[in-house]
């Protein structure tokens, strides 16, 4: 019969918790408040570590058998136990029965016979997930419970919200953790992002890397794969943001109430009860039924009804200039970021900001401080007399936003988009990104991002349809680095040339390998062939 998985009680605790050696925890100590029953074997096993992937098993390790969305990690116990683990969590009762037999059957390998060996304790579980989730907790000494938590979700904006909110806790003396698309840094070291949100094994080491380094504060962004895979099971955020939806990811979430649902759970709370302050976006449809989810609510936006708005602002070359009224009163803002993209991103921080209770002063210095964000409308510029700017846009809507930015600053120049769409994803969007493009561009460049194992004209095919419905002048090259010369050189005085859809990304996936491919570089290198330099 499975154990049942217990719900967390409902604590906060704002004192820092004591940091603690993680040497010397048993399997109990690991698995506590997750059980209802004792494990099948020595529940004092020592545990060194956890691990989903079996290829990370040491000696002392407990394995978790995740069920994935390409395989099932109850494929690899026996790799697992060889490597060295000292006991396996899985949904499935020990092997090797009919359910065993049919799991190998649908995966095309031989069934495994070989018996479990006496001294490896055998977890049962209802949810393998959520177990991690709250091991992972246990095994760091609940990292969390000493830090703020402020996370963000939505379809775009969200690295952007999460660099404001960060400047503004460090403008406040805050010692802060960063987790999102670009990097995860703690107070004392960074390193690239492999996904947007870390697996919770991972996000509970992250956060436990903060914690003893001093951090008091965490922002993070939650996608929607995340959430909706328990992620972030188990965690209470102190401020949850929601930025906007738009079509994506509807490869995984099969549809737009299932994509919103996972969001939503930001807000409803991951185990640990409600988000304390939810603050939404109510210019989005969806933004508005988020109010009330969250224990309180603070609403953004551009129109009237919302708690935090600005009716007037201004955009140049500088950035963006204007004054936000608030509950807290008048907060006048100054950023270096453009677009009115970023204004509704700043309304968020500042958001976020009222619920942490910092001062509006504070609030306004911490974004102003922030001067750009990799990959996010940051330019490329060698004294060419045409703007370059590089883009993370990977949706129709952020394409609609970067070339809507572009018009705002435009001083009469062409507008000239390069753009591709990544393989291996929701193929619907292709021809929306394609429309999207041709709709506000003079020309368009279509190209590569991606491929991953399909074929890259196959992709290009699929956003053409909905480019030639524009009647837009377009090229297409499929080598993503022979269409940004071939883009800069079309590029003339006065026109903006936007390299959208990798952003702060250093490589390009294909088939067969993936090679080093950085926009900014690129481009600035073909500049610098061009006879261009600062």
């Amino acid at each position: 019969m499975a154990t049942k998985l217990h719900a967390e009680p409902e604590l906060r605790v704002r004192e820092r918790t004591p940091i603690l050696k993680r040497s010397g925890m048993t399997l109990q100590e690991v698995l506590a408040g997750i059980l209802a029953n004792p494990p099948l074997g020595n529940s004092e096993l020592p545990i060194a570590a956890l691990a989903y992937n079996s290829r990370n098993v040491a000696n002392g390790t407990l394995f978790f058998a995740i069920r994935g969305e390409k395989t099932d990690g109850n494929l690899f116990v026996l790799d697992a136990i060889e490597r060295g683990a000292a006991a396996i969590c899985s949904e499935m009762a020990q092997p090797w029965g009919p359910e065993w037999q049919t799991l190998y059957a649908k995966a095309a390998r031989a069934p495994q016979t070989r018996e479990i060996p006496a001294h490896v304790a055998w977890v049962r579980i209802d949810d393998a997930r959520k177990a991690m989730a709250l091991a992972a907790a246990n095994f760091y000494r609940r990292p969390a419970e000493a830090l703020q938590l402020v996370g963000i979700t939505g379809t775009n904006g969200k690295t952007t919200t999460s660099y404001l909110v960060d400047s503004i806790l460090r403008a406040a003396g805050r010692t802060t953790g960063l987790s999102g698309t670009i990097s995860y840094r703690t107070p004392s070291a960074k390193v690239d992002a492999s996904t947007t949100t870390p697996e919770s094994l991972d996000l509970q080491k992250f956060l436990g890397e903060v914690r003893d380094a001093g951090g008091d504060a965490a922002v993070m962004e939650a996608s929607s794969h995340a959430l909706a895979m328990d992620r972030l099971w188990g965690l209470h955020f102190d401020v949850a943001i929601f930025t906007n939806l738009t079509r994506d990811h509807l490869d995984y979430h099969k549809t737009f109430d299932d994509y919103f649902a996972a969001k939503r759970r930001l807000f409803e709370g991951v185990g640990k009860g409600k988000a304390a302050t939810g603050v939404t976006n109510t210019d989005d449809p969806y933004g508005t039924q988020l109010c009330g989810v969250a224990a309180r609510t603070i609403t953004y936006g551009l129109t009237n009804g919302a708690q935090i708005i600005t009716k007037n602002y201004e955009i140049t070359f500088a950035g963006l200039k204007f004054s936000a009224q608030t509950p807290a009163g008048k907060i006048d803002i100054e950023s270096p970021l453009m677009g009115k993209i970023n204004v509704y991103n700043i309304l968020a921080a500042i958001g976020a900001g009222i619920a942490l209770e910092i001062p509006n002063q504070t609030i306004a210095q911490g974004i102003a401080a922030l001067k750009s964000v990799p990959g996010r409308f940051e330019r490329v510029d060698c004294g060419q007399p045409f703007l370059v700017i590089v883009d993370y846009a990977h949706t129709d809507d952020a394409l609609k936003n970067l070339l809507a930015t572009a018009k705002e600053i435009s001083r009469g120049g062409r507008i000239i988009t390069l753009f591709g769409c990544g393989g291996d994803r929701d193929r619907t969007k292709r021809p929306l990104m394609g429309e999207a493009a041709g709709r506000a561009s003079d020309l368009v460049i279509l190209t590569s991002d991606n491929p991953r194992s399909e074929d890259p004209l196959l992709i290009i095919n699929d956003a053409l349809v909905g480019l030639q419905r524009t009647r837009t002048p377009y090229k297409v090259e499929a080598d993503r680095e022979k269409a940004l010369a071939l883009a800069l050189d079309e590029a003339r005085a006065g026109d903006i040339m936007l390299l959208a859809g990798k952003g702060h990304e250093t490589y390009q996936v294909l088939k067969d390998r993936t090679i080093d491919f950085d926009d900014r570089k690129m481009a600035a290198n073909i500049l610098r062939e061009r006879g261009y330099e600062k």
